[in-house]
């Protein structure tokens, strides 16, 4: 049997069973299924994931019962680094094998290829201990291995400077600069960094990371160094390195052991030299279904309901940076058959989609988001990705074509849902045809979650917290006693001692009913269409905020840092 058709210990036959005998998936989601391993030439446990049928623990647990071996999910375990060390770092990458607790049961291991028992009786033999196998996904394995990098921090800061120190006194780029601008993407790349900035003040370059949202300071470089640094980056981005007044924006790539990672580059002159920001366009980013991006079940089945129209549009909204374009492209994912014709207009294309048609919006070109609207009609598209409407000509053209057949997802700035269907009657859209193509609004925020690794509960005054918000609220979401549990990260080497790890989103999902249709033909303002939202049943991004905090995924700062309360 080929090795492609074994993942995570089971074959794709022995999962087709499985998932056929328990009925997870209908015989259409399962033939989907075995259409998009096929095409892509992958396994079938790896196309359910990539198609949102199944979420990767749930799969995981399902494998683990046909084995016969407790499953454990490493992102909900603190593992503690002298643990982790136990098995060292080559052996657990290469067999695939974590060691994550230990007890009078013995040395806890969790493996996705349990089959391997020599690997396992020489862990035993080494350690002296009882193994105690436990199932874990080939996804987790992967993301749980990147805990022995969290100690490299000292090691990369030495490794940089010690290139430093080299490359101040050398006059051309060498194999210094490589190795600063080669580290720099990995080290940012494993601790899940968006952005890296590059930036020039008077005596240095200081270099910051965007992790969950938030800048950090990483490195400080000799002032010196800097401009080898930015030519570097522009030999591998193809700029000009002759161009130092004019902003330069360009991509490259960068080769890692998990994957290969498209990064966006751009360069702008300031005071003290040019600035480089380099945005990290990892798949990782796009791997979320839905429900992983933290939606409710009520929510989650009316964006559905939404989307599964043959006609109409959907609509992501929030400021920037809030994670909308991640949604349509979750839903997108979803959408993502053979039998549909699906072509999008961005700006940029962040991230490739195989099956999909997409356009990059060229201003230089005359490729505006209107103008390849435009051809993308011509193309006899099912479902239309535009990805931003910025103006009245695009407005116009996405609303007709809901109209006239076509399923359109597009995103607005506007900072709540009902804020939206007014915003497009601004732009010039007769609010009628706002009120018949509208299926749903989804707006939303993104805020850092609570380390699970070191999260710790503690007792705050109902008292104060209504000095944060309104006691209604504290009383609807927190409990109307006079204290109030909650919690937070106290800070650890996973987290970098910021108490947070990751992000979830905050939503509000307004469904266009008859009424709201109603007061959009009425040329109603937001706060009468969010008022009768929320009496038809939305919940508000603070009260969704609210319901997080007090199921300790977030904090009220955190909170409160993203909404108006």
């Amino acid at each position: 049997m080929s090795k492609l058709k074994v993942y995570n210990s089971i074959t794709d036959e022995g999962l087709e069973r499985l998932l056929t005998e328990n009925k997870f998936l209908s015989p259409e989601e399962l033939a989907q299924a075995k259409e998009l391993k096929k095409a892509q030439n992958i396994s079938l446990y790896e196309a359910v994931i990539k198609r949102d049928l199944l979420s990767d623990e749930n799969l995981g647990k399902l494998v683990s019962e046909e084995l016969a071996i407790p499953f454990v999910n490493l992102s909900k375990v603190s593992v503690e680094p002298q643990i982790l060390k136990i098995i060292p770092e080559i052996v657990a990458s290469k067999h695939k094998i974590i060691a994550f607790d230990k007890s009078e049961e013995g040395l806890k291991v969790a493996t996705s290829r349990p089959e391997q028992k020599e690997i396992l009786s020489f862990i035993s033999k080494k350690t002296g201990e009882r193994v105690k196998i436990y199932f874990a996904t080939e996804a987790d394995i992967a993301e749980t291995l990147r805990l022995y990098k969290k100690d490299l921090q000292q090691s990369f800061d030495d490794l940089l400077k010690e290139q430093i120190v080299v490359a101040s006194k050398s006059k051309n780029i060498d194999a210094p600069i490589l190795k600063i601008v080669d580290t720099l993407i990995e080290y940012a790349y494993d601790n899940k960094a968006s952005d890296i900035h590059i930036e020039p003040d008077e005596h240095s370059s200081v270099i910051r990371f965007r992790i969950d949202g938030v800048l950090h300071d990483v490195l400080t470089l000799p002032k010196e160094v800097h401009p080898q640094v930015v030519t570097r980056i522009k030999v591998l981005s193809k700029l000009r390195i002759d161009e130092h007044a004019s902003a330069q924006d360009g991509k490259m790539q960068a080769t890692l052991p998990s994957e290969e990672v498209d990064i966006r580059v751009s360069i702008v002159p300031i005071v003290n030299g040019e600035k480089a920001v380099l945005r990290l366009l990892s798949s990782r980013s796009r791997q979320f279904s839905l429900a992983d991006l933290g939606m409710l079940d009520n929510e989650l089945k009316i964006i559905e309901e939404g989307f599964k129209h043959p006609y109409g549009m959907v609509l992501s909204t929030g400021p920037t940076g809030s994670g909308k374009t991640t949604t349509i492209y979750a839903i997108l994912k979803i959408l993502n058959v053979r039998e549909k014709n699906i072509a999008t207009i961005e700006d940029p294309v962040e991230y490739e989609i195989e099956g999909i048609n997409q356009i990059q919006v060229n201003p230089k070109t005359n490729l505006t988001f209107a103008e390849g609207l435009k051809s993308i009609l011509r193309q006899d598209p099912n479902i239309i990705f535009v990805g931003e409407i910025r103006d009245n000509e695009t407005a116009s053209i996405a609303i007709n074509s809901a109209l006239t057949g076509h399923l359109v997802l597009s995103t607005l700035h506007t900072n709540h849902a009902a804020a939206s269907l007014p915003r497009l009657v601004d732009m010039g859209v007769e609010p009628f045809l706002i009120a018949s193509t509208i299926n749903v609004v989804v707006a939303q925020r993104l805020v850092r979650k609570i380390c699970e690794k070191c999260k710790v509960s503690y007792t705050e005054s109902a008292k104060n917290l209504s000095d944060k918000i309104s006691p209604p609220l504290v009383k609807k979401h927190l409990g109307k006693s006079a204290s109030v549990r909650m919690y937070k990260g106290k800070g650890c080497a996973v987290c970098h001692s910021t108490g947070y790890t990751g992000r979830v989103g905050l939503f509000e999902v307004l469904q266009v009913s008859s009424a709201i249709q109603e007061l959009i033909t009425q040329k109603g303002d937001a706060e009468m269409i969010k008022k009768k939202a929320i009496q038809e049943g939305m919940t508000t991004i603070l009260e969704d905020g609210l319901a997080k905090v007090q199921s300790g995924v977030t904090t009220l700062e955190e909170v409160l840092r993203v909404t108006v309360a």
